[in-house]
């Protein structure tokens, strides 16, 4: 059973040891660049840890961004040793369960980058209904949801 749990003094160093798949370092920054814009954007943001049990196996953090505005998923990533199990279908689930309450602002509209040769993470994406909007940076393309 997943649970995402707030990131907190006493767990943020759990965050920090998740570790990548080798070659995916280019796919997602690691859970310390997005603690620090979390510190940033505190007023509008949520860090989640991904839990199985008492184990982080992955991290993903929630920004509203008010000037659009629009819920965005940024950084999800899964520990290398913990994929392959469904975690990150689970946790997106639990995600838009969370965004769907909205936490810090009225939008129906969820979005999220992924980096064009994550295949893997494009299939998860669109299978849970995100679609590509046709905005692109680099090798970021971007994918929309609208809640119902």
């Amino acid at each position: 059973m997943i649970e995402l749990r707030k990131i907190t003094e006493e767990n943020f160093m759990d965050a920090f040891n998740l570790k990548l798949a080798p070659g995916q370092e280019r796919f997602v920054s690691h859970p310390i660049r997005s603690l620090a814009q979390a510190y940033v954007y505190r007023e509008q943001c949520q860090p989640f840890g991904i839990y199985e049990g008492d184990t982080m196996v992955g991290y993903v953090m929630v920004i509203y961004d008010f000037e659009i505005p629009e819920y965005d998923i940024w950084h999800m990533m899964i520990d290398g040793s913990a994929q392959g199990r469904g975690y990150g279908g689970l946790a997106l689930d639990q995600v838009l369960d969370y965004i769907k309450a909205k936490p810090f602002g009225n939008s129906d509209r969820v979005t999220l980058t992924c980096n064009r040769d994550n295949i893997q993470a494009l299939n998860l994406y669109k299978s849970k209904g995100f679609k590509e909007t046709g905005a692109v940076d680099e090798d970021e393309i971007e994918l929309s949801l609208m809640m119902q």
